[in-house]
């Protein structure tokens, strides 16, 4: 059974967001959700290591949407000077 943490929803919307101008904003919300557990996680010592482990998961697929991101955006970029140039 997968556990359902509350900035796990926010996590799996970046995730499969497949339109480019929408998963910069996705990323944003949902990288702030996950550093704000963490914040109260160090704050009070709770959770459980099944969370912490999931954290450090959806960072890792973050820094992974991140440079789709930022590679797409270029490709994207060249597209669009390729096509102002003809």
């Amino acid at each position: 059974m997968k556990a359902n943490f509350a900035w796990q929803g926010l996590y799996e919307a970046a995730v499969v967001e497949t339109k480019l101008e929408k998963m910069e904003p996705r990323l944003r919300v949902a990288k702030a959700a996950i550093d704000a557990r963490r914040h109260k996680l160090q704050v009070d010592h709770g959770g459980t290591r099944e969370e912490r482990l999931a954290i450090g998961d959806a960072l890792a697929g973050l820094s992974l949407l991140r440079r789709e991101i930022e590679t797409r955006s270029r490709d994207t970029g060249s597209n669009n000077e390729r096509e102002a140039a003809k």
